[in-house]
């Protein structure tokens, strides 16, 4: 039984697709960091200046301050809803979007000039 999965895994992973696959996810995560850096490094910063000087990751509606422990009493951590790091999330997912749009785009009119 063992052997057998052992033996159906190898065929698995020395095809081709699987290979591939691999090397698309991890392509895909260096990727990830490289947009997490142009959003959160290069567009966020001037983007705050221009509304103000605020660090958009810092922007936040607070429900509840936080506390510290006091006379034996536990510390309370503070509840608020951080608008700004959701903002930052979109604006990476539309990055990332777009840079699939066009990456597919770009291998559309390659395969079909290949005539495949």
């Amino acid at each position: 039984m063992l052997r057998q999965f052992a033996e159906e895994f190898k065929a698995f992973a020395i095809k081709g697709n699987a290979i591939d696959m691999a090397i698309g996810i991890v392509i895909g995560a260096a990727f990830n960091k490289i947009i997490n850096s142009i959003v959160s490094d290069l567009m966020m910063p001037p983007l705050g200046l221009l509304i103000g000087g605020v660090d958009f990751k810092n922007l936040q509606i607070v429900l509840q301050q936080g506390k510290d422990a006091v006379d034996g009493a536990p510390a309370v951590a503070e509840v608020a809803v951080r608008y700004g790091a959701f903002l930052n999330s979109i604006v990476e997912f539309l990055i990332v979007g777009l840079s699939a749009f066009v990456a597919v785009k770009v291998m559309s009119r390659v395969m079909s000039a290949r005539g495949a």
